[in-house]
């Protein structure tokens, strides 16, 4: 095993940092007379999702959020979805809503997701949400992307005229990711370059990146071979074996990288708290 020299950027600082001030933000609400409110919908009895809706559910309950929620049967219908996701966009007391995903396979999650408010959309993934990030108009952000900027300027990594590479084209990730650093922002502002695996000589990109976002979905696709010496490398994309984690990056990359985010805790964190934050501005913009 390679002796780690790359610096480590943890996720939960920034997240920490994130959920502060929402919680200050929750807090301002509320002596209005405002509960901020995050609904959650669950179809099905996946251990792992249930398990993800319970920590959301928790962390809604220390920032002082409510947090209705549906749980429906596995054989529950795209009807029934529909029904719940409709209820829960005419409450005057919900401000946000997230649906589980993934959803049982006779589920079309994309459907069901259009169904949703765009301006309940927690998540940053409606297709009105992605169109306003491509347009540069305000609106929820994705989460990890949006978490993945606000890692990196937390550590003060430089990203305004870097080049930066991501490898990995998903909707949820490489792709809107791409436009947020692009976009002329002090924290973003970069030359950013997506290739992937359908690219066959993909690590002539990633050789070169300054700042390199791993964002496959393929475990252990980038390799020490792959990352320019004294690069910034974040690990976006993972897939898991049962519930063990396994993340694009390899651990070895460490002996190469100037600064990387750990196996576990990287832009988990990070992804979560940006959640949280889209909520309590999807409050904020109900009231003012």
């Amino acid at each position: 095993m390679s002796t780690t020299t790359a610096v480590l950027l943890p996720g939960a600082p920034v997240a920490e940092q994130i959920l502060a001030d929402v919680a200050d933000r929750v807090a301002a609400l509320r002596a209005r007379g405002v509960v901020p409110s995050l609904a959650t919908i669950l179809v099905g009895d996946d251990d792992a999702s249930a398990g993800y809706i319970r920590i959301k559910q928790r962390q809604a309950a220390e920032l002082g959020f409510a947090s209705p929620h549906e749980h429906l049967p596995a054989d529950a219908t795209q009807e029934d979805l529909h029904a719940v996701i409709d209820r829960f966009n005419a409450d005057p007391d919900v401000h946000g809503l997230l649906i589980q995903y993934p959803t049982p396979r006779h589920i079309d999650y994309d459907t069901a997701l259009q169904r949703v408010d765009p301006d309940m959309d927690v998540d940053g993934m409606h297709p009105l949400n992605l169109g306003r990030l491509a347009a540069g108009m305000p609106g929820p952000l994705p989460c990890t992307p949006a978490g993945i900027e606000a890692l990196l300027a937390h550590y003060e990594i430089p990203v305004s005229g870097r080049e930066v590479v991501i490898l990995g084209r998903g909707a949820t990730l490489g792709r809107p990711l791409a436009m947020l650093l692009s976009q002329k922002r002090p924290t973003a502002n970069a030359a950013v370059t997506v290739v992937h695996t359908g690219v066959a000589d993909w690590p002539r990109y990633t050789q070169r990146a300054d700042i390199l976002i791993a964002a496959a979905g393929v475990p252990g696709i980038i390799q020490p071979e792959h990352v320019k010496p004294g690069a910034v490398v974040i690990g976006g994309g993972v897939r898991y074996s049962g519930r063990r984690l396994l993340p694009d990056v390899d651990e070895s990359c460490a002996a190469v990288a100037g600064a990387i985010t750990p196996r576990v805790g990287g832009v988990g964190p990070t992804t979560v708290a940006m959640l949280f934050r889209n909520a309590v501005t999807a409050a904020e913009r109900r009231f003012t």
